[in-house]
Parts: structure tokens; C-alpha cells; sequence
């Protein structure tokens, strides 16, 4: 026996039946289909973009608000902030002009106090002086320039100035015995204190 008759013997021919090339043909396909997920499967749909679209917008809305809840706040302080220095103008405008006033109203306590109350000669200057000054000082009301005279009164650091300090055994310590200069305010706040001699104790 021959050699290719004994290779035609051992070998027996393999027969694919109909089925098993169908099988094997659809084999790959299934193959491509399990790696490759499907072009619906990778998109997002509609709904979901939808939904994170109006998450944005969300988001924005509200930090629009937040941002004109400051702007109405900045708003409201401005304006206050302008009408509290409007006010202060209208208070305050004077106060230079009513601080050179006060040397006027210094002159004339001391020119009446210079003039000798007993001497008849010297009454109608000093009842013209008293009128004067009289007029300045309601002037001075009219403007809410307040007089500080301190006399007698305990000493207040915040109202008046200390010249000098003595001892007086007929006041408390610590108490205006004499007042050398008035003070002034103007709608409260101090333009000028008053002053002062205080006692101390002996």
C-alpha cells in the first residue's frame, strides 16, 4: 500500500453540516454585537438632557437672585448713607461761621464784666451791652448753638476743659468753681468746651 493510500485511510474527510456553517457565520456578529454597545445605548436621550439643562438654568436663576437681593441691599445703603450726610450738612454747615461767632459773644461777656455794676455813669453801656449780648445768644438758640456754663456743676471731661485745679474746702472735689470760658454745641456735637478751674481736695 502506498503512502497516499495510507493517508486517504487515516484521514477521514470532515462534512460541515448546514446548521454548523450557519452557527459559525453568526458566531462574529454576536461577537462585534457583545463589544460593541449600540450608538442609542452611548447617547444620552432627550429627557436627560433636558433635565440637566434645566438644573442650569436652575442654578442660574438663582444666583441672578442672590446677586440682585446685593444690588437692592448696596442700593439702600448708598441712600442712606447720602441722606445721612445731607443731614449732617444741613446740621453742621454753620459750624465754622458759629465758631468764629464765639470770640463776639466772649468780648462782650468780658466788656460787661469789666464795667462796674454800681457806677450810674456806666449803666447804659452795660444795659447796651447786656441787650447786645442778649440778641447773640438768642440767635445762638435759634441756630441749636447751646451755651455750656459749667458752674457749680461736677466737672465733665467730655463737656469741659481743665485749666487748673485748687483746693476749695467749700466744694466737693472735683466740682467747677469758676468758669474762665464758655463752651458751645452745635445740634449736640461740642465746638468749643468750656474752660474751667476745678477744685481738688484740700
Amino acid at each position: 500500500m502506498s503512502e497516499q493510500e495510507k493517508e486517504q485511510k487515516g484521514v477521514e474527510p470532515q462534512v460541515e453540516t448546514a446548521e454548523e456553517q450557519q452557527a459559525a457565520e453568526q458566531a462574529p456578529e454576536a461577537e462585534v454585537e457583545a463589544v460593541e454597545p449600540s450608538a442609542k445605548e452611548q447617547e444620552p436621550s432627550a429627557e436627560d438632557k433636558l433635565a440637566e439643562v434645566e438644573a442650569e438654568l436652575a442654578k442660574v436663576k438663582k444666583a441672578l437672585g442672590e446677586a440682585d437681593i446685593r444690588a437692592q441691599a448696596e442700593i439702600q445703603n448708598v441712600r442712606k448713607r447720602a441722606e445721612r450726610d445731607v443731614q449732617h450738612a444741613h446740621k453742621f454747615a454753620l459750624e465754622k461761621f458759629a465758631g468764629d461767632l464765639l470770640s463776639v459773644a466772649d468780648n462782650l461777656e468780658r466788656g460787661l464784666a469789666a464795667l462796674d455794676a454800681d457806677d450810674e455813669a456806666l449803666k447804659g453801656a452795660r444795659e447796651g451791652i447786656e441787650l447786645t449780648l442778649k440778641s447773640l445768644l438768642d440767635v445762638f438758640a435759634k441756630y441749636n448753638l447751646e451755651q455750656i456754663n459749667p458752674a457749680d456743676e461736677p466737672f465733665n471731661p467730655e463737656l469741659h476743659e481743665a485749666m487748673t485745679m485748687v483746693p476749695a474746702p467749700n466744694a466737693e472735689p472735683n466740682t467747677v468753681i469758676e468758669v474762665l470760658e464758655k463752651g458751645y454745641q452745635l445740634n449736640g456735637r461740642l465746638i468749643r468746651p468750656a474752660r474751667v478751674v476745678v477744685s481738688k481736695a484740700p
